[in-house]
């Protein structure tokens, strides 16, 4: 099997749909008008259990199959960026600071096309629950929607979502189990020194000096006390001192992120963290405190749901289309919270040469929208046949 035909015959609606999403992007919770359009695309599909409000603007929609039986999950995410677009596309955003420059807007296109399919052909027992998630890019939608019981609440037994991948071939589906993305924790140091004059600086503390030596010493960690045969990420990505070229500032910014898979790297990396700055600062007669933020955990698979997704994704894109044993990315993502709660899987779409995801000229590939959506319905279908 390939694309499925009757999925392939939305292609035109999926790209409006995808387009009219682009070009009216929204942050973090308050996806409350994408929301609007999804159950309002929903309706006229004739999905009538449909649940809004969930973690403020989530929607979970419910299609009855056809006989007795479990529920299954698929998961879209429907929040923007806060960033300008320069794509150039005649369907670019039509709101200053904010652009789908990660797809989501494809995502939940391919979860409506899912959703058409299932609620027409309702070839399958049970019931599956269309997830379309707010806040993913740093909220944690996906953890308020678990925290507020929605497992329970709807009876999802397992969960699956896709996130689309540039540079990736067009069409190809990747996966692997195990862990798949990593966990992102955040840190910031304030370093508190005594200003003064920069002709003058035995009469000052500098922190910028105290700065630049945490730095370096950050970098030994994973250099120094880390199993290179384990990966790990920590990158100082923010610096901040001083006014003027002939002024020593009196405090100091140091912040960044680190990316972990094993739950033992990332308290290694803290404690670490914390005596280093500890040390850095006595060091050099400044006080320094660290805010170390636990962030997304790591997005691990579950074996034999992968094992599943890996045979759903070869009928629809044949063998040659599948990876079984993807890279491992250091990026992260807080669909990790549902398959902490449920046994799952979450996969890659290629979607061929073009920017990278969270860059400004950015836009989804719709040729691959309708790949995704008979993914998403071949799941439910074989995995939960309905009874002949």
């Amino acid at each position: 099997m390939a694309i499925i035909n009757r999925i392939a015959a939305y292609t035109d609606d999926m790209k409006g749909w995808r387009r009219h999403i682009h070009m009216n992007p929204e942050l973090g919770l308050e996806c409350h008008e994408t929301a609007a359009f999804v159950v309002e695309r929903l309706r006229e599909f004739g999905v009538t259990d449909i649940h809004t409000g969930i973690a403020t603007s989530g929607v979970v929609a419910i299609i009855e199959g056809n006989g007795d039986g479990p529920t299954i999950g698929l998961r879209a995410d429907m929040d923007a960026l806060p960033m300008d677009e320069t794509s150039g596309v005649e369907w670019s955003s039509t709101v200053p600071g904010k652009m789908h420059a990660c797809g989501h807007d494809g995502h939940t296109t391919m979860l409506l096309g899912a959703a058409k399919y299932l609620a027409e052909t309702r070839n399958f027992k049970g019931r599956v629950a269309l997830i379309f998630q707010p806040a993913e890019e740093g909220e944690g939608g996906g953890r308020i929607m678990v925290e507020e019981g929605m497992m329970d609440r709807f009876d999802i037994e397992q969960v699956y979502g896709i996130h689309n991948m540039p540079g990736q071939t067009e069409g190809q589906l990747s996966v692997r189990s195990g862990p798949i993305m990593a966990a992102v924790d955040s840190f910031y140091i304030n370093i508190q020194g005594v200003g003064g004059h920069g002709a003058m600086p035995h009469d000052s503390v500098d922190p910028l000096v105290a700065a630049t030596s945490i730095v370096q010493a950050l970098q030994t960690i994973v250099s120094r006390n880390h199993n290179t045969m384990e990966r790990l990420v920590v990158s100082v990505t923010q610096i901040h001192a001083g006014s003027a070229e002939n002024i020593i500032a009196d405090k100091a910014f140091v912040s960044g992120t680190v990316r972990t898979f094993n739950p033992q790297v990332q308290d290694m990396v803290r404690a670490r963290m914390q005596t280093i700055v500890d040390g850095q600062a006595a060091a050099f007669g400044v006080t320094a405190t660290l805010d170390y933020e636990v962030g997304y955990p790591a997005t691990i698979n579950d074996a034999d749901k992968t094992d599943f997704a890996i045979k759903v994704a070869r009928d629809v894109v044949g063998d040659a289309q599948v990876d079984d044993d993807v890279t491992p990315m250091m990026a992260a993502e807080d669909f990790s919270y549902m398959l902490e709660s449920r046994p799952g899987s979450y996969l890659f779409l290629g979607q061929g040469e073009g920017a990278m995801v969270h860059h400004p000229d950015y836009d989804f590939n719709d040729a691959v929208a309708p790949i995704g959506a008979s993914f998403l319905a071949r799941l439910v279908e074989m995995a939960q046949p309905a009874k002949q």
